[in-house]
């Protein structure tokens, strides 16, 4: 089973935003109550910490009994998360099954004053994955322009997948964000131009410490990550749908740590910045989740000369440091094999 994240916009009427608010608001005083007690304790298994904090809380706060062990595994979970929260927001809560369930197209939420019922304003994509699922979990948000949704998590049945001889090297870049063995490729300049741009932009914003240029740079953060998670899906969806169309499995290469060995070489400020925006992981992590759903199988082999090995005959430069890669070019100086760069190591990869 693969989960989903089913995000579903809520319909929300004037005088119900003053009781979400104040959820939000308590639940997150929660966290932080239970965070400085675990902090102070250093206690962080679960169950140890509910003894701690559940009846000081939940008097305190007036939540529901579920709100309150819902905010003791959020703190917990953050203690083991990389990047870790240091003080909570109200911009979201915790719900699990005594406090949400979903019917047709509405949702009925718990809050702190009890029930409430909210229209679901979703498409026919929502309502396909909703469909005869009984869900668990889900997690109420605001945005920040006071707009409330909800994230449903949903378990979608994966098919195991099947033995094929076929497979597809992908090869990943930053000039061409993906590049298959069969020839088809996804250019990176333009998500590249635009955060060229915002880097900039940033630059002259930052210079200023104004509380409004805070919020710009903000602003600025999130365009340029909705922008690149839209690409990231768009494309592993092709990959995943011609994978699947031509019975193959789909190969990567293993790019862990690929961020620190890169800026141990002399680079540039520019370079550097480049480097460390690449999004490669988040487009591997929406590949495997798309390939379970499909059957599709993924592998990962290791990097090592897949750029600079030629596919026709297997050499490589003999002069250590040097390549018969260049730029977008690959030609080979033994055989004189002559390709796009690229789709040469998507086939090595192959």
């Amino acid at each position: 089973m693969q989960v989903l994240s089913v995000k579903c916009k809520l319909q929300v009427m004037p005088e119900m935003r003053g009781e979400i608010d104040l959820t939000l608001e308590k639940f997150a005083d929660a966290c932080n109550q239970i965070l400085a007690v675990a902090t102070d304790s250093k206690q962080w298994n679960t169950t140890k910490l509910h003894h701690l904090v559940y009846h000081p809380v939940k008097a305190s706060t007036g939540l529901k009994a579920n709100h309150v062990c819902q905010a003791i595994r959020r703190v917990v979970g953050n203690a083991k998360a990389v990047k870790k929260v240091h003080k909570f927001r109200p911009t979201s809560i915790n719900l699990d099954a005594r406090l949400f369930s979903v019917a047709e197209d509405s949702v009925g939420v718990t809050l702190i004053g009890g029930r409430q019922k909210f229209k679901l304003l979703i498409g026919n994509y929502q309502r396909a994955l909703l469909a005869g699922q009984t869900p668990t979990a889900a997690t109420l948000n605001k945005t920040k322009r006071g707009d409330y949704y909800i994230n449903i998590c949903v378990e979608i049945p994966t098919q195991p997948p099947g033995k094929t001889p076929k497979v597809i090297g992908v090869d990943l870049g930053r000039k061409d964000i993906a590049t298959t063995s069969t020839e088809k490729s996804w250019s990176g300049e333009q998500i590249q131009a635009t955060r060229d741009r915002y880097a900039k932009v940033r630059s002259n914003v930052q210079s200023k410490r104004t509380r409004s240029s805070r919020r710009m740079l903000s602003r600025l953060q999130g365009r340029e990550q909705r922008y690149q998670k839209w690409l990231n899906h768009n494309i592993s969806k092709e990959l995943v749908t011609d994978a699947k169309l031509n019975n193959a499995a789909l190969v990567f290469e293993d790019l862990t740590n690929i961020r620190q060995s890169l800026n141990e070489k002399p680079r540039s400020k520019t370079e550097r910045r480049r480097t460390n925006n690449w999004a490669f992981y988040q487009l591997r992590l929406f590949v495997q989740y798309k390939a379970a759903i499909a059957g599709v199988k993924v592998l990962f082999v290791p990097p090592a000369y897949t750029s600079q090995a030629c596919n026709r005959c297997g050499h490589i430069h003999p002069v250590k440091g040097n390549s018969y890669r260049n730029g977008k070019r690959f030609k080979c100086g033994h055989c004189g094999f002559e390709h796009d760069a690229d789709v040469n190591a998507a086939k090595n990869i192959a």
